[in-house]
């Protein structure tokens, strides 16, 4: 059996049939970017939600957790900076339903993610 075999068909995962949300735009998103936050027991049921931005990793988990979880533009406004996501999306471990979906609204983060030539 091939690895295409293996896989699920198209629209049949989670992943493919989950609602993620996107932004129209990303100056609309003016969260913090300094301290510590305590997500939203919505977006982080995990029990881990609360987050010291000044921490590389943990920002990035902030960060990955809320482009997940979120189903409301309204999450993704609160919590994430604009300028933070573009600096940080190339290092994000995200689905890549989530990837594509704000990659097609937002080609800048496209080009972030290629390595440079």
């Amino acid at each position: 059996m091939s690895t295409d075999e293996a896989r699920a068909p198209l629209g049949s995962r989670y992943g493919d049939q989950r609602p993620y949300v996107v932004v129209a735009n990303l100056v609309e998103l003016r969260g913090p970017t300094s301290g510590e936050v305590r997500l939203d027991r919505r977006l982080n049921w995990s029990g881990r939600g609360v987050y010291d931005l000044g921490n590389p990793r943990r920002l990035a988990s902030m960060y990955e957790t809320v482009l997940r979880e979120a189903v409301r533009a309204e999450q993704l406004r609160m919590w994430l900076d604009g300028p933070t996501l573009v600096r940080l999306w190339s290092s994000l471990v995200l689905p890549p339903q989530v990837r594509q979906l704000w990659e097609h609204r937002f080609p800048q983060l496209a080009r972030e993610s290629r390595p440079a030539a």
